[in-house]
């Protein structure tokens, strides 16, 4: 959704119609997570992609003709073994799509919502996918304040709370409730898709490898930044447009930087003066991923000086190291890529093994 809001922005600040599917509910092998989308615009023109290829065809078609009737609908594509291409997925999983129309007047928070998602501003979005309720309203809402209805004031009460605590784990997915927001009851259905900030991804150390691992996890969807104490080497010129560079030593600008859960950390130093109290702060914060560079050697020596600093065994299992999953990579731009590698699969709970060597379903049924 993120990718495609700037085409969506235009199309709603021109008032031109449009027809958004997105994926709200997956289940065993499907192509793509909830939140992923769909639109169809003015001319036919389409923008992003709900199964990889498998059934845009058919929600093209389903996008225009919410546009023209003005009503929601909620579909599920599937697979069946005796004919497969017929249901849509040939990959073996399901997954089911809100379809829905969108104009100023079906949706009057659709451009302050874009405004924050473009802005990294955090913003949960509500919407009705079945039940006694208005199928495709829409409730936006922010850590401070809300626009929209989902069609009774007691659902509305319930949803901000569920979606305010969703925001802040970044979390998206399916609620239900009663028709007046009742906790135990689950007659209406609620996707609540959340729009945190980006991740982050603090890169230490202004080395070639570092300008790989900066342009390979601008392209993930990070916002990088890469921080150095030679200022010679940290100059926004030898990094990607977009990423941002930091002169100071390492450990004093991560002790002054917030992290949390999603935050990955890359020690490119390879220098104990420089790693060393970096690490020693980075290991004992919230992050998803701490990798640092260096031959078993090098880290060997890091691991009895965290030890002598006072790191427990705990904090210290926490570090990637050497970084990286064996790639073989030798170019700055491989070993990026074998980084990247890891970090994904650390997301995932993937084993980084070659997907010739395993068995069972290629996508986790859902997000760890």
């Amino acid at each position: 959704m993120r990718d495609i809001l700037p085409a969506l922005s235009g199309w709603y600040a021109a008032r031109a119609p449009f027809g958004l599917a997105t994926v709200v509910a997956v289940s065993r092998s499907a192509p793509r997570d909830p939140g992923a989308a769909m639109a169809v615009g003015p001319g036919d023109e389409v923008v992003g992609s709900v199964s990889g290829g498998c059934v845009e065809g058919a929600v093209f078609e389903l996008a225009q003709e919410v546009v023209a009737s003005g009503q929601a609908r909620l579909e599920t594509f599937g697979y069946s073994d005796a004919d497969a291409f017929a249901v849509g997925l040939t990959c073996g999983g399901e997954i089911t799509l809100l379809v829905r129309p969108v104009t100023p007047e079906s949706d009057p928070s659709f451009g302050a919502v874009a405004e924050s998602v473009a802005a990294g501003s955090p913003v949960t979005v509500a919407t009705v996918t079945d039940g006694p309720a208005p199928r495709g309203a829409t409730l936006a809402v922010w850590p401070d304040r809300v626009a929209g209805t989902l069609g009774t004031r007691g659902l509305d009460v319930a949803v901000t709370a569920d979606a305010r605590g969703e925001l802040a784990l970044g979390a998206t997915g399916l609620r239900h409730y009663g028709p007046h927001g009742e906790r135990r009851e689950d007659a209406v259905t609620v996707f609540l898709h959340s729009f945190a900030p980006p991740p982050r991804m603090l890169v230490f150390g202004a080395i070639d490898y570092a300008a790989a691992v900066a342009r390979i996890g601008d392209f993930l969807g990070y916002r990088v930044t890469v921080c150095d104490a030679r200022p010679v080497f940290a100059t926004p010129k030898r990094f990607p447009e977009g990423v941002e560079v930091v002169v100071d030593w390492p450990h004093r600008y991560l002790r002054g930087t917030g992290t949390d859960d999603r935050t990955v950390i890359c020690v490119l130093t390879h220098d104990p003066k420089f790693d060393v109290p970096l690490l020693e702060e980075a290991l004992r914060r919230p992050a998803a991923y701490i990798g640092a560079m260096g031959s078993r050697r090098t880290h060997d020596d890091r691991m009895r000086r965290l030890t002598e600093a006072g790191l427990t065994q705990g904090e210290r299992s926490r570090l990637r190291s050497p970084v990286g999953l064996d790639l073989g990579a030798r170019t700055p731009e491989e070993v990026a890529v074998s980084v990247a590698a890891e970090i994904v699969a650390l997301r995932w709970g993937g084993s980084g093994a070659p997907l010739t060597a395993t068995a069972g379903a290629i996508h986790p049924t859902e997000s760890p």
